[in-house]
């Protein structure tokens, strides 16, 4: 897809107010959207393929909750791979389907994991497959008091 020039500068209040409406409920109607925006849902369903393809939305997702599909343990994982093993950390990472979200970082460790599991005895399975070529450290989530949201849009 041709991404087309649209820098931050270029959103306005209308178009915040899309992303806004979006991120509460991504399978709103352009018609409900446009009510909501005080836009007619064409000029509302240009603006979002405009969106789309300067690619600031990049997608529309369910939520589910992990802990209702049987996986009631949350964890984070902060890795620091031995020298030498950052790429085979990484695959190892992409591998493990527990592992949800996954980013590389500035600091001590290279990667930020969030896995979700069924038990204690599944969080050390994942270690075991990461240790032999990196060190951890877990922190099992307790709760989460910020959910994932949509960050400051301009005014």
């Amino acid at each position: 897809m041709k991404r087309i020039a649209y820098e931050i500068s270029d959103l306005d209040k209308v178009d915040a107010a899309i992303l806004t409406g979006l991120v509460q409920n991504a399978r709103i109607s352009m018609a409900d959207l446009s009510r909501q925006v005080r836009l007619s849902a064409p000029s509302v369903a240009e603006r979002v393929k405009r969106l789309e393809e300067a690619g600031i939305i990049t997608g529309y997702h369910a939520n589910i909750a992990p802990a209702a599909i049987g996986l009631p343990i949350s964890a984070w994982l902060r890795i620091r791979p031995v020298p030498g093993e950052m790429q085979r950390v990484a695959k190892i990472i992409q591998g493990i389907p527990e592992v949800t979200q996954c980013d590389r970082v500035t600091g001590e460790d290279c990667f930020l994991a969030r896995v979700h599991l069924a038990s204690v005895a599944d969080l050390e399975r994942v270690l075991d497959l990461i240790v032999p070529h990196a060190m951890t450290h877990t922190s099992i989530i307790q709760s989460s008091p910020v959910e994932q949201r949509l960050p400051p849009l301009p005014e």
